[in-house]
């Protein structure tokens, strides 16, 4: 499955964003996907991810309560809806897919054989 992501930009702080990453050549509902992000100089860390089935989610302790992931298996995208936005959020934010992961390995960028080319997210204080 190829991933393209989009919808950075730059924001000021306490504003919204909303990326999304749509998928072709695969069948999107069988997928798993996440949202991680790489700021200048620090490890790609994980933001949130979803199950295939759509029921479980995901969401790293530091973005629980402003950042919402969600999909649209019609539409082969998933979205990942940032709101509240801290200047600690600036990083390029990868989308990823995996088959057959388990609620506890979503985190895990290691588990992840397929990613789109990340989106620049600015947030100015």
């Amino acid at each position: 499955v190829q991933l393209q992501a989009s919808g950075g930009g730059l924001v000021q702080a306490g504003g919204s964003l909303r990326l999304s990453c749509t998928a072709s050549g695969g069948t999107f509902s069988m997928y798993s996907l996440g949202w991680f992000r790489q700021a200048p100089g620090k490890e790609r860390e994980f933001v949130a991810a979803i199950r295939a089935s759509g029921g479980h989610r995901y969401m790293a302790d530091s973005v629980k309560g402003r950042f919402a992931i969600s999909r649209d298996n019609a539409k082969n995208t998933v979205y990942l809806e940032m709101n509240t936005l801290k200047p600690e959020d600036t990083a390029v934010y990868y989308c990823a897919a995996q088959r057959g992961l388990i609620l506890s390995s979503l985190p895990n960028s290691r588990q992840y054989s397929h990613w789109g080319q990340g989106t620049q997210v600015t947030v100015s204080s």
